[in-house]
């Protein structure tokens, strides 16, 4: 009898085990068990013909309507054309070769599956000389086993279909012996679940549906050391709560009790902290920032953007005032001191803020990227604050941790709208999470709208006259776009620190293709373009200035501060202004082309206005058609302010990503029969299982099946990849 180990030569064969390596790579009987049915088609049950995509390699399950054959014109032999149909679309099939054999055996009304890649010929969608498994009357004993059973469909290549993947299957299931189940017996009668030989059984030969439905990983992080950094009552922590204007929400208290107990802990902590806009994350932040910095080390912010890290140096430093002051004339007895270390920075700022870091005066340093430079030491790096995680790839968050001397850092992410990649990390288990779902004090309402340029082009033209009213009422204007501009590709990376490459970098996070996945029709629109255009048409009159990434640190300051100080009517940018930035006065957004931004970032955007008690306005400028899946995006955004809602819509459009491996978001994905939105309640219950399992066994050394399951499933690339992400 066969085992999962098994080489599939044994078995069935070396022709067809080598179809099965050169088409999915499936060395073994495993690897073939392991592929499972995408769907299940029944007797008299057909496939929606109108849902097939150019391009797709598919298996259907039709009925035969018409035949007909002809001589062909420039080639010798005849063409024999099947039209099929799933009862209200059609689908044509195309045969050259043995024309007559087909032509004897596809008669209208006869039910088969066709397999062949679909395309499209004379506006016609078709299969060229498809694979074909025909059932019929003439064949009872075959009819009569599709009817008592579920056929199962394969994902399929040309040269391995569906039917010769299931007659494999079906061979290796015959011939399959004792299986060693990874899931020790307590657990499966906990949960009431069958073992595996029944779960592969099922899933590839079910009886019904429901017996096909019947089918992890959290390594303990824990087991790593970190020092731990308890509070430590009479100090900057405490000084800081006294001098707080404000008194913290009971959500706050909460969640910083929380965080406070992980790092107080000798393993390190991984906690998301989500939260809407100005909900107060960053006060929570600093709070844990400045329990580190009591108990001896030091913390580390890392923004994505320099208007963002320039953000959180001054309002960190007005924050916390003298107690971030130290040797100052007017700092604080047991101050600390603030650094701030981004790329664009001239040499002798730089090289302060580098000796204040690896010295351990700077207890709290702030920057962009440049921290992750090979040049960046610290005495005594405790507690990483990682501002929209999403902005930063993993291999370049996981240089930063690298950084600690004996251990972990605790690490604290920060993100005002969950993607769809930190969504499924969080609920697989390698995040424990702090929501903050109280409404910020004093926030006005955010109205949102879409403005179809393309279709009804005086609806822009009212928009810049709201941007000219909004002004004429005392309120500042930002218009956003997502390129910068001047012939520059949004398409290098800031990881050599240089100022263009990290501008263009922020002008390409996060914009998306056509939802037929090719490329957008135009380039999308640039700052350095509509700047002027709006200063001598639409807005002429009105106080303009740009900001973006390529400008250097002092003059993009300059502009951030003029615009604060209410110097500036309309502040046309890219997406600097995403996150952090806080300029009460701002009442109204224009977000053009904002079909190429995704939901998260749009919802991010627009939480930049409505700050300061006045109610805020979003105009989401797009050219896409108005049965576009773009218009269906942006329609959702314009009618919830529910940043959570928001982010689970993201995530049906995008998917989760792989979560054992570097995708961020899309398609590709490792782990199979499991996705985030539907499995919630199953993958809570594996990770309260594993947690318990780990705990007692840290090795599995108990469980030699479920290690070995576990071995298979995620290799030493991811399991090092998720102890980084």
């Amino acid at each position: 009898m066969a085992s999962l180990t098994e080489p599939l030569t044994r078995v069935l064969g070396g022709k067809a085990a080598a179809r099965a390596e050169q088409a999915f790579g499936m060395r073994t009987t495993g690897d073939l068990l392991h592929h499972y049915p995408r769907r299940y088609a029944q007797r008299g049950e057909l496939t929606d013909l109108g849902s097939l995509r150019d391009g797709e390699h598919v298996t259907i399950f039709a009925e035969v309507a018409k035949v007909s054959s002809r001589r062909m014109q420039h080639r010798r032999g005849k063409l024999l054309e099947v039209t099929v149909t799933d009862g209200s679309a059609q689908l044509k099939l195309a045969f050259f070769n043995k024309v007559e054999f087909w032509e004897r055996q596809l008669v209208p009304g006869r039910h088969g599956m066709f397999a062949g890649r679909v395309s499209v010929y004379n506006g016609k969608r078709q299969l060229a000389h498809p694979e074909c498994k025909l059932l019929g009357a003439d064949e009872a004993d075959k009819a009569a086993e599709y009817a008592a059973e579920l056929i199962p469909l394969y994902p399929a290549s040309r040269d391995f279909s569906s039917w010769d993947i299931e007659k494999c299957v079906r061979l290796v299931l015959d011939t399959l012996g004792e299986v060693d189940d990874p899931l020790p017996a307590a657990v499966r009668e906990r949960h009431h679940l069958i073992g595996l030989a029944a779960a592969l059984r099922g899933i590839h030969r079910p009886a019904d549906l429901a017996e096909s439905v019947l089918a992890q990983r959290r390594l303990a992080a824990t087991a790593l050391p970190a020092t731990a950094r308890p509070v430590r009552d009479g100090g900057l922590l405490t000084a800081f709560d006294a001098r707080l204007p404000f008194s913290l929400t009971a959500g706050q208290r909460e969640s910083g009790g929380t965080i406070a107990d992980g790092m107080a802990r000798a393993h390190p902590m991984h906690r998301l902290l989500q939260g809407e806009v100005g909900s107060g994350k960053t006060v929570i932040a600093v709070r844990a920032m400045l329990q580190v910095i009591d108990a001896g080390g030091q913390a580390a912010l890392l923004a994505p953007t320099e208007v963002l890290a320039q953000q959180h140096y001054r309002s960190v430093s007005d924050l916390l005032g003298p107690l971030g002051q130290a040797g100052q004339l007017d700092g604080a007895e047991q101050a600390t001191r603030v650094a701030l270390l981004t790329g664009s920075q001239g040499p002798a700022a730089r090289r302060e803020a580098l000796l204040d870091a690896a010295s351990g005066a700077a207890g709290l340093v702030i920057g962009t990227h440049a921290l992750l430079t090979e040049h960046v030491q610290f005495a005594d790096l405790g507690l990483v604050v990682i501002d929209e995680q999403h902005r930063f790839g993993v291999e370049q968050r996981d240089a930063l941790r690298e950084k600690t001397k004996g251990g972990r850092p605790h690490v604290l992410v920060m993100t005002a709208t969950p993607i769809p990649r930190t969504v499924a990390m969080t609920v697989f288990g390698d995040l424990d999470v702090s929501t903050l779902t109280e409404l910020p004090a004093g926030r006005a309402p955010i109205t949102s709208h879409v403005v179809p340029a393309a279709d009804k082009p005086h609806y822009l033209a009212r928009a810049w006259q709201r941007i000219r009213e909004e002004v004429a009422r005392g309120g500042q204007v930002y218009v956003v776009c997502p390129r910068i501009g001047d012939d520059q590709g949004p398409s290098a990376s800031p990881a050599d620190g240089s100022r263009a490459a990290a501008a263009d970098a922020e002008a390409s996070l996060f914009l998306v293709e056509d939802e037929d996945g090719q490329s957008p029709r135009r380039p999308p629109l640039a700052v350095l373009d509509l700047a002027p255009g709006l200063a001598e048409g639409p807005l002429a009159g009105l106080r303009l200035r740009v900001l973006h990434g390529r400008l250097p640190t002092e003059e993009k300051d300059a502009a951030m501060r003029a615009f604060a100080a209410g110097q500036v009517d309309v502040l046309v940018t890219t997406t600097v202004v995403e996150v952090g930035v806080d300029v009460p006065n701002a009442t109204a957004m224009v977000i053009m082309d904002a079909d190429r931004f995704g939901v998260s970032q749009l919802h991010q955007l627009r939480g930049r206005v409505g700050r300061g008690g006045k109610p805020g306005l979003c105009l989401l400028v797009t050219e896409a058609a108005e049965s576009s899946k773009a218009r269906e995006r942006l329609a959702a955004v314009a009618t919830t302010m529910d940043g959570f809602a928001l982010a689970r819509l993201d995530l049906e459009q995008r998917r989760e990503g792989d979560v054992l491996g570097a995708a961020q978001a899309g398609r590709k994905r490792s782990l199979k029969l499991l996705t985030l939105l539907t499995d919630e309640e199953l993958i809570g219950q594996a990770r309260d299982e594993a947690t318990s399992l780990v705990a007692a066994d840290p090795e599995l050394a108990g469980y030699p099946a479920l290690a070995a399951a576990i071995g298979t499933l995620v290799d030493p690339e991811q399991a090092g990849f998720l102890e980084k992400a």
